[in-house]
């Protein structure tokens, strides 16, 4: 059985005001030509399909026009589809009749109709002949109202969730034979899991970040995890994999080897697990490479010599700059030095560098010290904290004014 493992779409994302439903789409389109091309029996999607409980109407369509798409193009397709942290479960579940139809399982709940519901987490899924060749773990994200109560642990979220994961597999097990694989699906951060900085929400619960690789048993075949947006196998372990976004979902990002996974199972034994590397549709670019300053800034934008593209191809652009001191009209300056350029300004990055040498940290003060410092005279420390340079005159006096516009307000 070859199973295709992706997960974080964030279908409905945009980077600092810019939609990005072509690029979306281009990966979607993508993968459909993937899975007809490796010949997949099942795709298995870990979570985090929109980017927001709330999606917009296009990001919706895309997804049920793909599943559409996937199944008339892969007649023997099994989906299956898990919530993430990012999705609404009951949004996600809403149309699971219709899916059905598809051979499309969505599995967002774990609670229906006032009890947990573990039996409908376990999934079969079938060979082009219809014949039952593993079964699958359908664990959305779980938050703790999801999770059964364990007495006297000393985690009980922790405890909670392994419990969880522990019952599906007992049922799993009960349903296959020798020859089947049990696989799982998550959206969780595991201990050893490197993540990103910008774009991942932390996942925090009782006094808990992340769980433990040891949560998932041997008894599972391959564990297939969303949530991380850089593909990588948790810990070394190959049959513990996070698959990565399919698109870079910020400028921290725009380095990642975005994949999907290609998972070859031989009966229950995991044979082999590849990468197919997404392209990029849109290019993420950062200008410098590193924070410089503002005169190279300029000069770098300048010389930038990029192809004409349709506007929804052209790159997005990070500027990164480095200042001394606050620099008046920076984002007109940048405007200016890109105009009529193929690219989308994104974002400004600012930085500043600051005294090493000299310790401008102020010490701690009482409430009648407080009282009686200043307020002119802490500004310019404070200043000169940020940037290494003496407070301009003209905030010194636009400051002062406005100080005594203050005062003479709070004795009226």
């Amino acid at each position: 059985m070859r199973l295709i493992h992706t997960a974080d779409w964030h279908l409905g994302q945009s980077l600092h005001g810019f939609e990005r439903s072509y690029e979306q789409q281009c990966f979607l389109d993508w993968l459909l030509d993937s899975l007809v091309e490796q010949q997949a029996d099942a795709l298995l999607i870990a979570g985090d399909v929109f980017d927001t409980a709330n999606p917009p109407a296009l990001a919706q369509q895309q997804l049920y026009r793909f599943l559409t798409e996937a199944r008339a193009r892969v007649p023997h397709l099994n989906t299956v589809l898990i919530a993430g942290n990012h999705d609404s479960p009951a949004r996600l579940e809403a149309p699971r009749p219709f899916l059905q139809l598809l051979d499309a399982v969505v599995s967002g709940q774990v609670w229906r109709y006032g009890n947990h519901d573990i039996e409908s987490l376990v999934v079969p899924l079938k060979d082009q002949a219809g014949q039952v060749t593993a079964w699958c773990l359908a664990v959305p994200f779980l938050r703790p109202a999801d999770l059964p109560k364990v007495d006297k642990a000393a985690d009980p979220w922790l405890a909670g969730v392994e419990q969880l994961y522990q019952q599906a597999l007992s049922i799993a097990q009960a349903k296959a034979t020798a020859n089947q694989a049990v696989i799982a699906l998550g959206h969780c951060y595991l201990q050893g899991g490197s993540a990103s900085l910008d774009s991942e929400r932390r996942i925090v619960v009782g006094n808990s970040e992340a769980l433990p690789a040891s949560l998932f048993s041997r008894d599972l075949s391959y564990v297939a995890l969303g949530h991380l947006h850089l593909a990588q196998a948790v810990g070394g372990v190959e049959w513990i994999r996070y698959s990565g976004s399919p698109l870079p979902m910020s400028f921290t990002e725009a380095h990642y080897p975005h994949q999907v996974l290609c998972v070859d199972l031989l009966g229950a034994e995991l044979k082999a697990v590849r990468s197919l590397r997404i392209p990029r549709f849109v290019e993420l670019l950062r200008v410098p490479a590193k924070p410089a300053p503002f005169v190279e800034v300029l000069a770098a934008l300048e010389a930038l010599d990029l192809p004409h593209l349709p506007e929804e191809q052209q790159p997005y652009l990070e500027v990164r700059v480095q200042l001394t001191a606050p620099e008046p009209g920076l984002r007109v300056r940048i405007e200016t030095a890109l105009k009529d350029k193929p690219v989308r300004l994104a974002k400004i990055e600012t930085s500043y560098l600051r005294l090493e040498a000299e310790n401008t940290e102020l010490a701690p003060l009482s409430l009648d010290e407080l009282q009686q410092l200043d307020p002119l005279n802490l500004l310019e420390e404070l200043y000169r904290q940020q940037y290494p340079t003496e407070l301009p005159a003209d905030l010194a006096q636009a400051f002062t004014s406005l100080l005594h516009e203050a005062q003479l307000e709070a004795k009226s």
